[in-house]
C-alpha cells in the first residue's frame, strides 16, 4: 500500500508548506537528507496554543502533535518534490513540548506524532527521537516539532 493510499484510510489531507513566520526557510536538502524547520501545532488553522500541565493536557497534547505530523507530512512531500513515496526512512524527530516545570509527559505528547508517522510509513516511520520541555514556543503554540528524513 503506497503513502497515499494509508493516508487516503486516514482521512488526512496534507497541507501546503505554511509560508515561514521568521528568518529561515520549511526545509534543507544535503545529500540524500531533508531537514524540516520546526512546525508548530494548529487548530482549526490558529495557532493552538496553551502549556502542558496547566491548560493543556496530555491527550490533547498528543493531539496536536498528531495535527503537527500532519503539517510536516505536507512540507516533506514538498521536498520530495510532491511524492511522499521517495521517503526510504524517518530519521529523527525532535518535540519540543510548552510544559510547566512539574509536567513529565512530553514523550507521551509526542507519540500523536511518532504514531502516526508509523502508521504512515510502516517500518519507514521507526525514528530516533527527542522530546523536551520548554518553557515557551513561539506565539505561545502548546507543541513544535521538527523532522529529518532520507529520501531516494
Amino acid at each position: 500500500m503506497s503513502v497515499y493510499d494509508k493516508l487516503q484510510a486516514l482521512n488526512i489531507s496534507l497541507p501546503p508548506v505554511a509560508v515561514p513566520a521568521a528568518a529561515y526557510v520549511p526545509f534543507a536538502k544535503t545529500g540524500n537528507l531533508v531537514f524540516l524547520s520546526g512546525h508548530i501545532a494548529r487548530k482549526d488553522g490558529q495557532v493552538w496554543v496553551g502549556q502542558l500541565g496547566a491548560t493543556v493536557s496530555t491527550e490533547e497534547g498528543k493531539q496536536a502533535a498528531r495535527a503537527v505530523a500532519i503539517d510536516l507530512l505536507g512540507t516533506l512531500q514538498a521536498a520530495c518534490d510532491g511524492d511522499l513515496n521517495r521517503v526510504k526512512r524517518i530519521v529523527k524527530v525532535m518535540s519540543l513540548v510548552n510544559s510547566t516545570p512539574a509536567f513529565t509527559e512530553q514523550h507521551l505528547v509526542t507519540n500523536g506524532c511518532s504514531e502516526l508517522l508509523a502508521e504512515v510509513f510502516g517500518d519507514k516511520g521507526s525514528h530516533a527521537r527527542s522530546a523536551f520541555g520548554v518553557a515557551q514556543i513561539p506565539l505561545g503554540a502548546c507543541v513544535e516539532i521538527e523532522l529529518i528524513a532520507e529520501i531516494e
